[in-house]
């Protein structure tokens, strides 16, 4: 039977109806390429020529390859929409914009999915200790806060976040809580002490180490040779990638000096010198060079961390800041790529004075296991950089912390008198764990607090008598010795660092006292407690398993106090949107 017209009309209006639109990521490489072209208009400027190679000498010119690169020179996507700091601005592009849309379930048969390859180190939770069996708890400090903005990332765009990506230690330090300084650089640093209940478990006690640093004025900071190593692989071609990574830096260069100097080095499939070291003040032609930059290629880190060193060591500043500073969004997958190779090569370069930062950008390829590791043993600081307002939290408001070492190889090591302390569990940490004998090696590596930098620690423990012990003594285990310190002691907290440059460290001891427990703790310790509670729940609610999210949010918005940039107001926008993603219940309000 043949078709009637009148069918053969209608189905081929359904056809048209259902023909696929546009991807995103069509639409969004349009919208950059027409941004990037009304910008220049308005600017007045023409499309910048293609970037040529500089050299330093022979021997670098070897190793820096014909790479040149496109300028796109256009505005960059505002990637963080949310927030109560970023409220006001619109999203930049489809793919923002996507970000704040309600899931609705239903995927197109056209879509292209892109399997996400997102890297992780896989962890335990640190588990309780009976202190009768194991008094001691070592561990070096970590000023990373990479884990907190790459989550935050992560829940902005409606995902739960992998419990791997989830550091409680770089959650809680990613905020600023006001300890006192130390009155001179002599000692780089001052230590506070805090014990109170646990909000989660009243027979439970939270004590709270903080560190802080000395803080250099930035007029104070001696000249730095930094050198910028970007990546400019093909996956760095999204708006959250490579135009971010460049709006961060060029807010890093506004805060340049006249006496430092900067180096620009990439690497896609090979690796190439932009610019060679130019000095602070000659900000337009480093931004010149920044600007140019385009993705393509594949990924090779190594050659591009060689290069980067061997550019750092030409301009050496003695008694100086000399660090390259890694900016990429995920693997290297040519040349040197085994990340233990890495971690000698640059563990050499470490002890040639040379630290390295690195800065995380991006979704879907992201290594945030090696991001993080690298610059643990690089001697410098992890961070992710999820919108412009982080890149300069990172490179303007911390840039002091980012770039100058004032104290390093510091080791924290608790020991628990086990007649007054039953239990105890260090929050986080656990990549930081070091054995009992490694405190009194100078020649193990630890972790560096920056110019004006503030560490925090915590840890759970149960006094004896309390009634709140969680772990059975051993049947056949040893009884617990009698404590020979005072038994008021709680226990002996020693610090372990070296001045920047020493090779032997130097002690601090301080005694902590059941005089020392407080019935209430301090806003400091609530808010540090609240952001720990929103880890854990992250993480599964493992440890705190009584306490739900409308609790972790009352203790936090109870005290926020100073809030300098909006950053603890955004977070209790976090804690609603981490309640949402993991399925909690809806919102309680309370007054303030």
């Amino acid at each position: 039977m043949r078709p009637s017209p009148l069918f053969l009309a209608v189905s081929l209006a359904l056809l048209s109806a259902c023909s696929p639109a546009p991807t995103h990521e069509q639409s969004a490489a349009s919208s950059r390429e027409e941004g990037d072209e009304i910008a220049r208009q308005r600017a007045g400027q023409p499309a910048p020529p293609p970037v040529a190679m500089a050299t330093i000498d022979a021997k670098v010119e070897k190793q820096a390859l014909a790479e040149t690169a496109a300028a796109d020179g256009g505005a960059v996507d505002q990637v963080m929409v949310t927030g109560a700091r970023l409220q006001a601005q619109p999203p930049a592009s489809p793919r923002v914009a996507a970000l704040n849309m309600p899931a609705s379930g239903l995927v197109s048969p056209n879509a292209v999915v892109e399997a996400n390859t997102e890297h992780y180190q896989a962890f335990d939770d640190n588990p309780i200790q009976r202190v009768a069996e194991n008094p001691v708890s070592t561990f070096s400090i970590d000023v990373d806060t990479g884990s907190y903005s790459n989550v935050r990332r992560m829940l902005v765009a409606g995902e739960r976040p992998p419990a791997d990506a989830v550091r409680a230690e770089e959650m809680i330090n990613y905020f600023d809580y006001g300890y006192p300084a130390p009155a001179t650089r002599e000692q780089p640093f001052r230590v506070s002490t805090e014990i109170a209940p646990a909000p989660w478990n009243a027979r439970h006690q939270l004590l709270q180490i903080g560190i802080q640093g000395y803080d250099v004025p930035k007029a104070q900071i001696p000249a730095a040779n930094l050198v910028f190593l970007i990546d400019t692989s093909g996956s760095m071609d999204e708006p959250d990638k490579l135009p971010l990574l460049k709006d961060s830096f060029r807010q890093l260069v506004s805060q340049l000096r006249p006496q430092d100097r900067v180096s620009i080095v990439v690497y896609a499939g090979s690796a190439g010198l932009v610019l060679p070291p130019t000095p602070g003040d000659q900000k337009a032609t480093i931004l010149a060079s920044l600007d140019q930059l385009q993705a393509g290629g594949s990924t090779n880190g190594g050659q591009g961390l060689q290069l980067a060193y061997a550019t750092a060591r030409q301009s050496f500043q003695r008694n100086g800041v000399n660090r390259v500073i890694l900016a990429t969004d995920g693997d290297f997958n040519v040349g040197t790529f085994d990340q233990k190779a890495l971690e000698t090569m640059i563990a050499d370069q470490r002890k040639s004075g040379i630290a390295l930062t690195t800065l995380g950008f991006g979704s879907g390829n992201y290594n945030d296991a090696m991001a993080e590791r690298l610059a643990d043993v690089g001697n410098g600081n992890h961070a992710y950089i999820d919108s412009p307002m982080e890149g300069r939290k990172v490179l303007v408001e911390e840039v002091s912390s980012t770039l100058l070492t004032i104290a390093q190889d510091v080791k924290i090591q608790l020991e628990f008198n086990p007649a007054v302390v039953a239990e105890y569990r260090l929050i986080g940490y656990e990549d930081r764990a070091l054995r009992r004998e490694d405190f009194n090696n100078d020649q193990v590596d630890a972790g560096e607090i920056g110019a004006g930098h503030d560490v925090t620690a915590l840890y759970e423990i149960t006094l004896v008598g309390s009634g709140g012990e969680s772990v059975d003594p051993l049947r056949y285990g040893k009884a617990a010795p009698m404590a020979r310190a005072s038994s008021d002691e709680i226990g002996l907290l020693r610090l372990r660092y070296k001045l920047p440059g020493a090779t032997t460290s130097r002690l601090i001891e301080s005694p902590m006292t059941r005089a020392q427990v407080q019935p209430q703790a301090s806003p400091r310790l609530r808010w540090a407690a609240a952001v720990a509670a929103y880890a854990d729940l992250l993480r599964g609610g493992r440890n705190d398993a009584s306490f739900n999210w409308n609790q972790v949010r009352n203790l936090a918005q109870g005290a926020i106090g100073e809030d300098r940039g909006g950053y603890r107001h955004e977070f209790l926008q976090l804690l609603d949107r981490a309640r949402s993603v993991t399925g909690g219940a809806a919102p309680v309000a309370v007054g303030q």
